[in-house]
């Protein structure tokens, strides 16, 4: 729990004009400035602060008789808390459900008298903590059940409140410790990392998801090779619903027990019925899990809200409502298996905020599948190019990380922690160099699933997605550099090393490339081209000055997970091979990670200054 009184903000904002009060955390800052005003009255306190304070207080009009109430409703807390520490302390009470009602009925007059008091979401939380207690005695589910629905209350009457991430960890905790439900505690814990980022508990919320992350694998892996195969007639767990939003962009992840068999509809809309537009999936042979949120509200513009119902017996309908769709995408993500929906806006404004007359080139031929190496790239005059758009913030994605080590070998030498240093190193370098701003996908040996790294990027709006793993391989003595970008591959090595880095099956490769058959007509795939050649050159023009024997494998393609959807030039480095023994000790120093990052850094620049030549007629 955090120590923030949050006065500190309020003075700041009444200096700067921002005077607003959003119940309920107007009536707790209320009641704790006059709590404070109260405590001034003592001849010890300086009369300078007790003038501010009274000041302040007079400015916002409140009534000095609030002082009697809230030093009454923290008489009844001290009471309520004096009643559970006795309760506790007798094994013999806690035995008798009356003694525990005595102490709850205490709690919750004080949250439902006093709603808007600085002790009501604290008398709700002990109360939620109470229940939870009593369900190790009773064994009800029902305690569980008031638990869970206290603790949503206080997240959602007290938003802001320093108990409202406290909140969220303990509804994942009773999912996962009570309900045994290792899935939807997933779902809740990382809740905790996505709506308070900067709250205390999101490292104890990081380290069960790790742990869970581990036991959902074992299962999704235990499920695909057959040793606990359901049989046809067994329906597949909806387990849950994530999204991203900005203006421009949603990602909806939907995630299931097992891959299932789906559809996707969109629908018009209908004013007669006062109707949205709607996209919606259905899922076959699945069902809804009752713990989960099935009514979502989406902030951001294109999305409202998502909802999930059994529409059948055997299907789940997720119904997307929309107020504004231009262009969508569905595709699935293996172990563990969920699907994902992108929704977009493919409006392109110019400076003066009206639509630009852009020329995008259209496809001349059906997308195919790419092959092991492309001799140039995409000579196509590039959407950024034409419309002269700056390269301001890029997104640096340290591969793999926490339960997922990507490539490894003995004493403690992963694919994670080479990537991450080098990811730190060319943060520095491209905003030392470039002025760009850069954000890491991960700045810890934390695991971040592939679908969350290019919603990251694409929620804050990146011009450029950079994903960096290192290579691995049967045979000891090969070695080099090669960079990826988002395209098909017939070519066995390039198959390969996509299964590795999307952690799935080479099978699963052939259902992506079908996918991708209706997501590669677009002029990101022309601009990744251009990207991935110039940091590929970069790269070996500065490998060349120091180390030999250096190998240039050249640029790519292949259906990468993490390269799916995003709405930028984004492209995969494979910086060398771990099995070969003269690039894993390079990998591991200092000195070579930086002549790594330079090279990148110097692709990235030239990349930059062809859109601008591009765009200036040059």
């Amino acid at each position: 729990m955090r120590n923030r009184t949050g006065l500190g903000n309020f003075f700041f904002k009444f200096n700067v004009g921002h005077w607003t009060f959003d119940p309920p955390y107007g009536g707790q800052l209320l009641a704790r400035l006059w709590r404070i005003r109260c405590s001034l009255f003592n001849p010890t306190h300086g009369m300078i602060a007790l003038v501010w304070v009274l000041f302040t207080l007079s400015l916002i009009g409140a009534n000095p008789a609030f002082c009697a109430t809230e030093s009454k409703v923290k008489a009844m807390l001290d009471n309520a808390d004096q009643c559970r520490k006795e309760l506790y302390l007798s094994s013999t009470k806690m035995k008798y459900r009356h003694h525990w009602a005595k102490c709850i009925n205490q709690y919750e007059t004080i949250y439902k008298a006093y709603p808007n008091s600085e002790y009501a979401p604290w008398a709700m939380y002990h109360t939620a903590r109470m229940f939870t207690k009593l369900y190790t005695i009773s064994g009800k589910e029902s305690d569980l059940d008031e638990a869970l629905d206290l603790y949503d209350l206080l997240i959602r009457k007290y938003t802001t409140h320093r108990l409202a991430d406290d909140s969220q960890y303990y509804i994942g905790e009773i999912h996962d410790k009570y309900k045994k439900d290792p899935a939807q505690a997933y779902v809740e814990y990382l809740k905790v990392e996505i709506k308070y980022p900067s709250g205390d508990m999101k490292e104890k919320a990081r380290v069960r998801l790790d742990d869970l992350a581990v036991v959902l694998g074992k299962k999704a892996d235990s499920n695909s090779n057959g040793s606990a195969a359901s049989s046809p007639s067994e329906r597949t767990r909806v387990k849950g619903i994530r999204h991203w939003s900005t203006p421009t962009y949603t990602r909806v992840v939907i995630d299931l027990d097992n891959p299932v068999e789906y559809s996707s509809h969109l629908l018009k809309r209908d004013p007669d019925l006062d109707m949205p537009k709607r996209l919606y999936l259905d899922l076959e042979n699945t069902f809804v899990d009752p713990g989960i949120e099935t009514t979502i509200p989406i902030q951001g513009g294109l999305l409202q809200r998502a909802r999930a119902g059994q529409f059948d017996p055997d299907t789940v309908r997720v119904v997307l409502d929309a107020q504004s769709v231009e262009e969508y995408k569905v595709f699935p993500l293996y172990n563990p298996f969920r699907i994902v929906v992108d929704v977009q806006a493919v409006e392109i404004n110019d400076q003066s905020g009206n639509l630009a007359d852009a020329i995008i080139p259209k496809p001349t031929r059906t997308p195919r599948r790419g092959v092991l190496k492309t001799t140039q790239p995409d000579q196509a005059l590039s959407l950024a190019g034409q419309l002269g758009l700056s390269v301001k913030t890029i997104v640096i994605d340290p591969g793999h990380g926490g339960k997922d080590p990507g490539c490894h070998l003995g004493k403690g030498i992963m694919e994670k922690d080479i990537v991450l240093a080098l990811a730190k190193i060319l943060k520095k370098e491209i905003e030392e160099k470039l002025g760009c701003e850069v954000l890491l996908t991960r700045t810890q040996d934390v695991f971040v699933p592939l679908d969350e790294r290019t919603a990251f990027a694409n929620v804050h709006k990146a011009d450029l997605f950079i994903s960096l793993h290192i290579n691995a391989h049967r045979q000891k003595n090969v070695f080099g550099v090669e960079t990826y970008f988002l395209n098909m591959a017939t070519d066995q090595d390039a198959v390969v090393v996509a299964a590795r880095e999307n952690a799935t099956s080479e099978k699963n490769i052939s259902d992506l490339q079908t996918i991708l058959n209706n997501l590669l007509l677009n002029t990101k795939i022309s601009e990744s081209s251009k990207l991935a050649y110039e940091v590929q050159d970069g790269m070996m023009d500065h490998i060349k000055i120091k180390y030999n024997p250096i190998r240039d494998l050249g640029v790519k393609q292949a259906p990468f997970y993490v390269l799916v959807g995003a709405q930028m030039p984004a492209i995969l480095v494979e910086t060398g091979f771990i099995t070969n023994d003269t690039e894993r000790k390079r990998l591991q120093s200092d000195s070579y990670r930086q002549v790594l990052a330079n090279g990148i850094v110097k692709g990235i620049e030239s990349y930059i200054n062809g859109i601008e030549m591009a765009f200036s007629g040059g």
